[in-house]
C-alpha cells in the first residue's frame, strides 16, 4: 500500500474509536471515512476492520495499518519542522493557541503589539482549552496554563498565578444581609467541589449550579447567581466582580510559553517567544492577585 491518504483514514478510525470521530477529525462525512478505508483494504488484500453494529472495530492488520500510518505521521510532521527550522527570516505565519479568557483578558494586546513590530508575520490565533499537538504541527507556539505541561514541548514558565472566589457586587450585598450567610457556590464541573478553606469560612455552603465552561461560568456570576474560584486574573480584572471577603488566595497552574524543541530557533518563533514572555512577566502581579 503507498496511498498515505487512505493510511490516514485508516489511522484516525483507530485513533478517534470510529467513523464519527474520524470524520469530524478529518473534517469529511461518514461515507468518505468508510470508502476510503475500503480502498485501504483493497490495496492491501486483508480486512483492516469489522464491521459491527456498534460500529468499525479494527482487526489484528488494522491494528498493524493504525500503527504504520502513525510512523508516515510522525515523518512528516518532522519534515514539516525541518524545513520550518530553515526559515532566516522573520516573516511568514506563526500559528499561536492559548486559552480564550487568557486572550480576552490580558493577552489580546500584547499580540496586537508583536504584530505591530514584525509586520512581516501574520498571526492565526486559535482560542482553545484544548491542547493541540505542535509535534504535529497543529500550532507553533503554545500558551498554556498548567502546572504539568507536555515534556515534550520546550519554553519558560512565565507567571506564577492564584485564585480566589469571586461574586457580583449585588451578591455580595445579599450575602451580608443573609442573616445565615449561606454562600451559594456556582461549581466548575471540571473541578473538584467548594476548598475546604471557603467551606471552613462559609460551612453553610450550597452548591446552586454546575457549569462546564468558564465563559458560562462569568456570566453567571455575573448574574449575581452565586459565587465561584476563578484565576485573580479574570476577577480582579472584572469590573462587575469582587473578591468574597474572608477567603485568601489559592494556587492556580502557571503561565508557560511552549514550543517544539525542533522550532525554538525559528526566528519568528524565537522573537515570537521571547516577546510574548517579556510581556506576560510584566504582568505577574495581576496573575498573582497583587495588582487589583
Amino acid at each position: 500500500m503507498t496511498d498515505w491518504d487512505d493510511l490516514r483514514f485508516v489511522l484516525e478510525t483507530v485513533r478517534c474509536g470510529g467513523l464519527s470521530g474520524a470524520a469530524r477529525a478529518l473534517g469529511v462525512n461518514h461515507a468518505t471515512v468508510a470508502r476510503r478505508i475500503t480502498a485501504a483494504e483493497t490495496a492491501l488484500g486483508t480486512q483492516l476492520f469489522d464491521r459491527r453494529p456498534t460500529g468499525y472495530v479494527p482487526t489484528e492488520a488494522g491494528e498493524d495499518a493504525a500503527r504504520a500510518g502513525e510512523a508516515v505521521e510522525a515523518r512528516h510532521a518532522a519534515l514539516g519542522r525541518a524545513i520550518a527550522a530553515r526559515d532566516a527570516s522573520i516573516t511568514g505565519t506563526l500559528t499561536v493557541t492559548a486559552p480564550q479568557l487568557l486572550i480576552q483578558r490580558g493577552l489580546a494586546p500584547i499580540l496586537g503589539a508583536f504584530c505591530a513590530e514584525y509586520p512581516g508575520v501574520s498571526l492565526k490565533v486559535l482560542g482553545a482549552n484544548t491542547p493541540l499537538n505542535l509535534a504535529h504541527r497543529e500550532a507553533d507556539v503554545a500558551i498554556r496554563i498548567s502546572d504539568t505541561p507536555d515534556p515534550d514541548l520546550v519554553g519558560r514558565q512565565v507567571a506564577t498565578q492564584n485564585s480566589g472566589v469571586f461574586a457580583s457586587h449585588d451578591y455580595l450585598k445579599r450575602l451580608e444581609q443573609n442573616p445565615d450567610k449561606r454562600l451559594d457556590w456556582l461549581r466548575f464541573v471540571h473541578w473538584e467541589g467548594a476548598p475546604k478553606s471557603v467551606q471552613d469560612v462559609y460551612p453553610n455552603l450550597h452548591v446552586q449550579m454546575h457549569l462546564d465552561d468558564m465563559v458560562a461560568m462569568l456570566g453567571a456570576v455575573a448574574a449575581g447567581l452565586g459565587a465561584t474560584r476563578m484565576p485573580c486574573f479574570l476577577g480582579d480584572t472584572d469590573p462587575e466582580l469582587a473578591r468574597v471577603p474572608g477567603i485568601g488566595l489559592m494556587p492556580y497552574p502557571s503561565i508557560w510559553v511552549l514550543t517544539h524543541a525542533d522550532l525554538r530557533h525559528v526566528p519568528r518563533i524565537a522573537a515570537f517567544t521571547q516577546f510574548v514572555s517579556d510581556a506576560l512577566r510584566a504582568k505577574r502581579p495581576i496573575f498573582a492577585g497583587e495588582q487589583v
